[in-house]
């Protein structure tokens, strides 16, 4: 396969499964901010947007700020509007090893924006919130359906498992470091999709340690950042036993190989209460492993050139 179009779907899991995530997040923010009255929004906003890697001081944060800078900006690919475009426009680029289903459902999410934007502004952001978690879905959905599972699928799902680590990461640490301004545990499962599975697993009110176990370590669930590093080694273990040359008689060939395989190892031997002790600092270095596995992946698979800025189209 062209490294080009293994870029572009490899980026595209990312974008897409960044708008569906931060979507959660923002969703997560504005309900607290409704429920909760006597909550510091300036500080709730500062304490995300630093979160989410775009600082701004205490009192310049509201959420205002938040929306436009998370939600509406089209020039930022961390956004959700700017990640949709940057995965539609990548999607240009790899037409040829996409279903004609995944390009219509990116098409139609793209044009639908200019809308949806609007109705947010005047109603309120949920209605967009809700748009985005649903379209993201189709796309995986299509994905899983309709595309063979060569290399292209490999690419895609590996771009939204090592996406899916930083995020649920970040969503973590939304509860674990927000201090005061910190959404409850119930709203943070909500936000993963994960309150029902929560529910059935451990068959009781919701607590704390059990909450952040559940959403680190179960096996079981997707959204986990076990399951997400679990499904990224399956991907980059598939891709380098089609690559002949990388056969491997001591350790694993690639460097993202061995960057996710020792997280997902310290996320399997090191004992629950250890783990929720330094929650933190692992949450943090969870992040620091989605970075280096992307770069390593580039590294690797891509071409040796300067990273390409996807500018989205202008919409009104």
């Amino acid at each position: 396969m062209l490294s080009r179009i293994a870029e572009s779907l490899f980026w595209i899991g990312r974008y897409v499964e960044r708008a569906d995530d931060t979507s959660r997040i923002l969703d997560v923010h504005t309900q607290r901010l409704v429920e909760d009255p006597w909550i510091d929004e300036r500080r709730a906003c500062a304490n995300l947007l630093a979160l989410m890697g775009s600082p701004v001081p205490e009192p310049e944060a509201d959420t205002e700020r938040v929306l436009a800078t998370l939600a509406f900006d089209r020039t930022s690919p961390s956004s959700i509007v700017g990640a949709l475009s940057a995965a539609r426009e990548n999607a240009r680029g790899a037409r040829e090893v996409l279903s004609a289903e995944i390009w219509e459902s990116l098409n139609v999410t793209h044009n639908a924006l200019p809308q949806q934007r609007t109705m947010a502004r005047r109603y309120g952001p949920h209605s967009l919130f809700r748009f985005v978690r649903e379209r993201s879905a189709m796309v995986f959905g299509l994905a899983d359906a309709t595309m063979s599972r060569d290399e292209s699928w490999l690419f895609l799902i590996l771009g939204r498992s090592l996406e899916r680590v930083d995020m649920t990461s970040r969503m973590l640490s939304t509860r674990v470091l927000a201090g005061d301004a910190a959404p409850s545990w119930t709203l943070v499962l909500r936000s993963t999709g994960a309150y029902e599975p929560y529910l059935r697993t451990y068959r009781g009110v919701v607590d704390s340690s059990r909450a952040a176990e559940f959403l680190l370590l179960d096996r079981l669930f997707p959204r986990s950042v076990f399951a997400s590093l679990e499904q990224a080694e399956a991907c980059l273990a598939e891709l380098q036993r089609s690559t002949v040359r990388d056969t491997a008689r001591v350790g694993v060939a690639g460097e993202a190989h061995r960057i996710v395989g020792r997280a997902r190892t310290m996320l399997e031997f090191m004992s629950t209460p250890d783990l929720l002790a330094q929650l933190p600092a692992r949450l943090e270095e969870l992040q620091r492993t989605s970075s280096a596995a992307s770069a390593a992946v580039t590294h690797r698979y891509f071409t040796e050139q300067a990273p390409q800025v996807w500018v989205p189209e202008q919409v009104g």
